[in-house]
């Protein structure tokens, strides 16, 4: 958030005697967005925004784990929109700052739960917790519609990606882990998880919206 903000702030600065900025808003995927523009030219527009889809809670069974956790999306990013023609269309670089992660508990209540290649009896002091997170920083590459030089109201569009690679870490507590066979399912389970979330390596981009132009 501290970034977004000082990038919005760096974006009005650049305002004061140049072309009149814009400020926008879009829905849909990163979630909801509010952001500045500054057009520096015909061709080319900078811009910074900050997304969030909060926080949800969430269960579920991955791997032969019960899980129950919350995730989390937000980001904030910089951006410079390029114009090869007349009209909307733009190609669209930057880097986007990310706080994007799924934070699943698997807690024990008596009942087994299926770690690596053994079944688990976790009670009531053993947990299984697994973090999976994005890289925070990442560069972001898409195409557009919108954000060219037109006073009053307009349409945005934006599809494209932030390209990251998500990584996975485990933790446990309890008794139930002492054994070498035990850590050796830990990280078995720990693997497969990453196996499925290695092929994940972009935070994709939809979204639409409006903006205004002073």
């Amino acid at each position: 958030m501290k970034k977004s903000l000082a990038a919005l702030g760096a974006l009005c600065v650049l305002s004061v005697g140049a072309q009149a900025g814009e400020i926008y808003g879009n829905v849909g995927l990163p979630g909801v967005m509010l952001g500045y523009a500054q057009p520096l030219s015909s061709s080319l527009t900078v811009r910074a925004d900050v997304a969030t889809l909060g926080s949800h809670e969430k269960s579920g069974k991955e791997e032969g784990v019960d899980y129950t956790g919350k995730i989390k999306v937000q980001r904030t990013g910089v951006f410079a929109d390029w114009f090869p023609f007349q009209g909307g269309f733009r190609l669209t670089g930057g880097m986007t700052f990310n706080d994007i992660k799924a934070s699943l508990s698997a807690r024990g209540d008596g009942s087994f739960q299926r770690i690596g290649d053994t079944d688990y009896r976790l009670d009531a002091d053993d947990r299984f917790d697994v973090e999976i997170s994005f890289p925070r920083t990442t560069p972001y590459l898409g195409i557009g519609y919108g954000h060219q030089l037109a006073k009053g109201l307009g349409f945005v569009f934006d599809l494209g990606a932030s390209l990251g690679k998500a990584k996975v870490s485990v933790s446990t507590s309890g008794d139930w882990d002492d054994s070498a066979e035990a850590q050796r399912d830990i990280e078995r389970e720990r693997q497969e998880l990453s196996d499925g979330v290695g092929k994940i390596r972009v935070i994709p981009q939809i979204s639409i919206g409006l903006n205004y132009r002073f």
